[in-house]
């Protein structure tokens, strides 16, 4: 069995630079917290402050967005990389230390959700049905597209449209995207595969259009095949998802509880059992008064810890299985039972009392209503422009709104509609619904 070695995994060299060099050191600032900077200033991330994370469009300032979310992600995610660089120390090569673990660590979680569509999942899973309608309607949109290609579409992922984005779309456009590091964009890969290899659930993390730079990265930092334009994880990207779910677990609850959908005991029992007891200073908060916000947050910095401090152990005593590419569980399921067991039962809380609430039940359906006026004049005006070489008065207006990405006549079908989507996918929430709005008639004017 061919193992990665981390020599290659931290490799700092970086896609389509045009120094040809392996990522260049300033004094503090190393080339992977270089790809974190890229990010945290991009416009693809600063407008995650727009989108939804778990509830659409709330006026509530408490409530997450996916740029909060984010930035939370990438907290635990530095915590972890550290940890993991410390307990890693004499088996790391010499020019990496724990905290260029921790940044790399971090700069990908700050970019996991980059490319999430308007409305989070819900938007994925709108994109997702209007394209299976469109193919089964005998309107032809799709007529002409290989296979896999066509297959892209109708699973759109946000985990693909984010590869997309920080390698062709953001800065250097078509030309290196952000220009990370290897290293960091194969941590970000949690699904380093196309779509073929996406199973039932549809989880893939690279479009046909990106393919042959996935399949670079690959072989930059010495990923393990398991299959055509398929690859094993990168370890650090293991990380990424633990501090994915220690984060959407516990803060899910919270907004819950700030929302009214949850009960402050319920909220604060899960807590308490990731958490192993609850923290000194909680009895005597309540004593004392303290706002539930305020108590909330104190056991939830006790979960935290506990859940960074066992998953970082975890990582250490299982690196050959994940040298190996042959990790089969995620690290919270190797982690305490009562740990691993609290985790589930917020993500089951979440589920079943957040996830249907009513409010939130109608603004997705809205979402798929918003989407569907768009993605009819984006992808119709595509379709039109690429079948008759020009396009009629509506359909040029339409194309306007995309500027210099509009594309050609000559282009391909399906690069056409990926452009389409670029400029879908990043619509914040507000943009999307006050667009498909006035695309629908209601104008505002000056």
């Amino acid at each position: 069995m061919t193992q990665m070695h981390w020599e290659r995994l931290l490799d700092p060299g970086r896609l389509h630079d045009t120094r040809g060099g392996r990522g260049s050191a300033e004094p503090g600032r190393t080339p992977f917290h270089k790809d974190h900077d890229r990010i945290v200033f991009s416009g693809s991330f600063r407008r995650l402050g727009r989108k939804t994370q778990v509830h659409p469009l709330t006026e509530n300032d408490h409530i997450h967005t996916r740029l909060t979310h984010s930035l939370e992600v990438g907290c635990v995610g530095r915590s972890l990389g550290m940890i993991v660089g410390e307990g890693l120390r004499e088996r790391l090569p010499a020019r990496i230390t724990s905290a260029d673990l921790g940044v790399i660590v971090q700069a990908a979680c700050l970019g996991h959700d980059i490319g999430n569509p308007p409305f989070g999942h819900a938007g994925e899973y709108a994109i997702r049905d209007w394209f299976k309608r469109a193919e089964s309607d005998g309107s032809g949109l799709l007529e002409g597209l290989s296979d896999t290609q066509r297959a892209d579409l109708l699973t759109y992922e946000g985990n693909a449209q984010g590869f997309r984005i920080v390698t062709q779309i953001e800065y250097n456009q078509f030309r290196g995207g952000m220009r990370l590091s290897t290293a960091t964009l194969g941590t970000l890969l949690k699904y380093p595969w196309t779509v073929e290899h996406g199973g039932s659930a549809g989880k893939f993390g690279c479009y046909q259009s990106e393919r042959a730079l996935l399949a670079e990265v690959a072989e930059r930092l010495g990923l393990r095949p398991r299959g055509d334009w398929a690859w094993c994880r990168h370890p650090l990207a293991y990380l990424v998802e633990a501090a994915d779910d220690i984060c959407y677990a516990l803060l899910d609850l919270e907004d819950g509880l700030e929302m009214g959908i949850l009960r402050y005991d319920e909220v604060a029992e899960v807590l308490i059992q990731i958490a192993g007891e609850a923290p000194p200073e909680y009895a005597r908060m309540a004593e004392q008064g303290v706002s539930q916000r305020r108590r909330i947050a104190a056991l939830r910095g006790a979960a935290m810890e506990r859940a960074v401090s066992e998953v970082g152990a975890v990582f250490v005593a299982h690196e050959q299985e994940l040298l190996n590419g042959a990790l089969k569980d995620d690290l919270l399921e190797l982690c305490h039972p009562d740990l691993d067991w609290g985790v589930k039962a917020a993500k089951t809380l979440a589920r079943e009392r957040i996830f249907q609430n009513e409010r939130k039940a109608k603004l997705e359906i809205g979402a798929y209503t918003t989407l569907g006026i768009l993605l009819e004049a984006f992808i119709g005006a595509a379709h039109e422009l690429h079948h008759q070489g020009r396009s009629s008065f509506k359909h040029q207006r339409v194309l306007a709104l995309i500027g210099e990405n509009t594309p050609l006549p000559s282009w391909p079908l399906y690069d056409s509609y990926r452009r389409m989507l670029d400029f879908i996918g990043g619509m914040t929430d507000h943009y999307a619904v006050d667009l498909a709005q006035e695309m629908g008639g209601r104008l505002k004017g000056d």
